[in-house]
């Protein structure tokens, strides 16, 4: 289990022109709700989000909350809104969390590994999840589910039920669904264009000739 605390102030002002507001003073507007406690306003430090993103657990982290400078309630990053051309964050929720109760979060799928099938039959690797859903308690989510596909020939694949039991996580997704497989690489067929096949059927100096041609001929007649 990873941990991580974050410190965020308290916010009385709401609506978006308070949200463009803070976001103006550097800060990001978000939320801690969940369990028997009040839903809290709250505003957060970017830089602290990004922190926790590029971290080894990344959103699964559990966070402590330091709600100006008393310890607030632990949490994990549930939701979060980005600008799609500033790439910034808008908004983001905190859940609270209890340690002694499941929690369902979803846990990245780390390939491991060059498969028998890339290497020696000129197949592809296709991952096709890239995370899975799990329920565990707070404390033993893990950081990544390890898949390893050095032993794939193609057209062989890696199923939830092939992957390592991971003590105490129990795994949502149904047990047959493929993790990652070996499939074969098909080369594209180039389609003759409708046009070039039209103009191959008509021969030479048949009605089909090219408008340009038959321009050509009416201008030459037309001089003389």
């Amino acid at each position: 289990m990873a941990e991580m605390t974050i410190s965020v102030s308290s916010r009385t002002e709401f609506g978006s022109a308070a949200s463009k507001r803070l976001r103006r003073r550097g800060l990001v507007p978000a939320i801690v709700y969940g369990g028997a406690a009040d839903t809290i306003p709250v505003a957060v430090d970017p830089k602290a989000l990004f922190k926790l993103l590029r971290s080894e657990a990344g959103r699964n982290t559990i966070l402590t909350l330091e709600i100006e400078g008393s310890a607030g309630d632990n949490v994990i990053m549930k939701d979060w809104q980005v600008d799609p051309v500033k790439e910034t964050f808008l908004h983001v929720d905190f859940h609270r969390i209890a340690m002694d109760k499941l929690i369902r979060v979803t846990i990245p799928v780390a390939i491991r590994g060059e498969a028998i099938g890339v290497k020696t039959d000129g197949g592809m690797l296709d991952v096709v999840l890239r995370e899975i859903e799990v329920e565990c308690l707070p404390a033993d989510i893990p950081e990544r589910i390890e898949c390893e596909v050095s032993e794939l020939h193609l057209h062989e694949s890696v199923r939830i039920r092939d992957l390592p039991l991971l003590e105490r996580v129990e795994m949502l997704a149904d047990s047959d669904r493929v993790v990652a497989h070996v499939v074969t690489i098909k080369a594209e067929e180039e389609a003759v264009p409708e046009e070039d096949e039209e103009l191959a059927e008509v021969a030479p100096g048949e009605e089909g000739e090219p408008e340009v041609t038959v321009k050509g001929k009416q201008e030459d007649e037309a001089g003389e």
